[in-house]
């Protein structure tokens, strides 16, 4: 890219870089509620990088402000269509802790100011482009809008909300990962065609008063909005079926009637191939915030010397979204396309030879896939590990190893170290890759996520036993042993899930005094739209079976429970024994010893 011999790096994002390019018009604007950081590992940029690369003329406009149309008019009417993504993070759950308490922080903006996005960010920015480009094409995208798609439960309103589609009043939304539902979608209005004759393409959905164009061999109905606000069993079945209609190879179009209308949604986009993978992330970003930014972006700070390895999720776990946004199928880069990222990093300001995560979603499902693809291809389940390992998934972890090691060969690479979480039961399948991971990848504190450790409560996360993590930690302090290094797990839970009293947080806390446990990574559990797990908190029933369910919704129990986890906190204890003044007294194993060490290490 270059104008008047003058290499151009970034997107414009102003009308004076506009004119520096030649462009008196953009044909597409992209909007986030992020700020601008040129890397593959956001949304919009990296969008941004592939519509460029098929010759569109694309701008970024990055957390304008939402007062008026100033901002959204700064570029000028874009030519084909508006794309707008309230960023990484659900708006809601960036901007509101668990407990509903404002968020002084947002790691994606200059020194983490929370004041840049606005509440509901997709439907905000999607309101302020009808009124600024009056019949210009309103798409909305992003992991806010994708998990929007359909009726959801909106926690922070603790009511159940129409498809997004209805409030934003957006031509369409598209879902899961988007490179190419949104090349086919500018190649179509620059052909000039018109929304309305855009075909039904994967990744989409879209609000339709009949449903005469669509096959009925190929068409599921859910429930409809009317029905789920009178019958929480119906919005069960919706969320299980959902999930059951997630793999790409069999899925089914999901209709859902609201008020006269259908939101009809496309099957999820098939697969990324390792080569096209490989062509997306190596396209020319510079890996750095826009030069416009004068305060550190925390969250760039975390990922700026980091490469992700693979896209996709198997694990099903009922609190995610990764599989319903990333798809279950994983999708891994070749190693040498790794390494020719890993070689671009050394051109990066303060690199010192240190890859801070090479890894993924879950960074030990690289290159795992079926035996049998076809297999794969009819199979429904929510999960390939749950309750046990499919028979038919590959979980040979030895081509990850191979890859880890060319990558420590690279010359002037001092460290390669692992940042993303790894599904320990998976590890268990291949020792040698603990040990590769333990001895050569760890910086001294490796996370994983064990979630819980009562039986009934993992069973409702698709999460394995207890006694799993244990064998975890055994290898990882015999490795660590063997290396001679002294390391030690950080391990995450989650407070208040859905079938979790103060009697299993008790007990909980009683496993964390016996292995001598001080966990710092208990999050409360926030019920995010369309996961498994918002359903039982807001139906209170397990989708499988419609049985009652335990739901702590009372904010203060809420808060106790993570007390309890955390009794070592002195603040916390002090917390503790007011209530029990107040309401009676916890079993004493609910107070942790003070002497214990932080978290599992090799001298536990």
């Amino acid at each position: 890219m270059t104008q008047s011999g003058n290499t151009i790096q970034w997107l414009p994002t102003t009308r004076e870089e506009l004119t520096q390019r030649g462009w008196d018009e953009l044909d597409i604007l992209l909007i986030t509620g992020d700020a601008y950081i040129d890397h593959p590992s956001f949304g919009i940029p990296l969008l941004g990088r592939v519509l460029e690369a098929k010759g569109y003329r694309v701008g970024i406009l990055a957390q304008p402000k939402w007062s008026d149309l100033s901002d959204i008019t700064s570029l000028g009417r874009p030519k084909l269509f508006v794309g707008i993504s309230a960023g990484s993070m659900d708006s809601l759950i960036n901007k509101y802790t668990a407990n509903k308490r404002l968020r002084d922080y947002d790691a994606y903006t200059p020194g983490g100011d929370a004041n840049q996005r606005p509440e509901r960010a997709s439907l905000v920015y999607a309101n302020l482009a009808r009124k600024a480009f009056p019949g210009v094409p309103v798409i909305l995208g992003g992991i806010e809008a994708s998990l929007r798609r359909f009726t959801h439960y909106d926690y922070w309103e603790n009511r159940l909300r129409r498809s997004l589609l209805f409030d934003s009043r957006a031509d369409l939304l598209v879902h899961g990962m988007a490179e190419k539902t949104i090349t086919i979608i500018a190649d179509h209005l620059r052909a000039g065609n018109t929304m309305d004759h855009l075909p039904d393409l994967r990744g989409t959905a879209r609000l339709r008063k009949d449903l005469k164009h669509l096959d009925p061999e190929q068409t599921l109905k859910l429930a409809s909005y009317e029905e789920v606000l009178q019958d929480k069993k119906l919005f069960n079945k919706n969320a299980v079926t959902i999930e059951r209609e997630s793999n790409p190879h069999n899925a089914k179009i999901l209709v859902e009637p609201c008020q006269g209308w259908f939101t009809v949604v496309q099957p999820p986009v098939m697969p990324l191939t390792t080569s096209e993978l490989d062509e997306i992330y190596e396209l020319p970003f510079t890996k750095r915030p826009h030069p416009k930014y004068v305060q550190p972006i925390p969250a760039y700070e975390v990922i700026k010397f980091s490469v992700q390895t693979n896209r996709g999720c198997f694990g099903g776990c009922s609190f995610c979204a990764i599989t319903l946004q990333q798809g279950r199928e994983i999708q891994s880069r070749s190693p040498e396309s790794l390494r020719r990222e890993v070689e671009r990093l050394k051109t990066l300001p303060g690199w010192a030879g240190t890859v801070t995560d090479l890894g993924g979603p879950s960074a030990n499902m690289y290159k795992l896939t079926g035996k049998d693809q076809k297999i794969c291809e009819k199979c429904k389940k929510m999960s390939c590990l749950f309750p046990e390992p499919c028979f038919n998934l590959n979980t040979d972890q030895t081509p990850q190893i191979d890859m880890m090691r060319s990558v420590r060969q690279i010359k002037g690479v001092k460290h390669v170290f692992i940042a993303s979480g790894i599904r320990y039961d998976l590890a268990l399948r291949t020792p040698e890759y603990i040990k590769e991971m333990t001895q050569h990848h760890t910086g001294g504190v490796m996370s994983v996520a064990p979630e819980h450790t009562d039986p009934a409560v993992l069973k409702l996360m698709k999460k394995p036993p207890i006694e799993e993590y244990n064998k975890f930690v055994d290898y990882f302090n015999q490795f660590s042993l063997e290396a001679g290094k002294k390391q030690s797990l950080s391990p995450y839970f989650i407070a208040s899930f859905p079938g979790s009293d103060l009697t299993k947080t008790g007990a909980m806390s009683e496993y964390f005094k016996k292995h001598k446990m001080r966990p710092e990574q208990i999050q409360d559990f926030i019920p995010s739209p369309m996961t498994l797990a918002t359903a039982m908190y807001y139906t209170e029933l397990d989708p499988s079976t419609n049985e009652p369910l335990y739901i702590e919704k009372q904010m203060s129990k809420r808060k106790l429970q993570k007390r309890v986890l955390q009794s070592f906190i002195p603040s916390n204890r002090m917390r503790m024994a007011k209530t029990q003044k107040q309401k009676g007294r916890f079993p004493r194993t609910y107070i942790m010893d003070e002497t214990v060490t932080n978290d599992l290490d090799i001298n536990g």
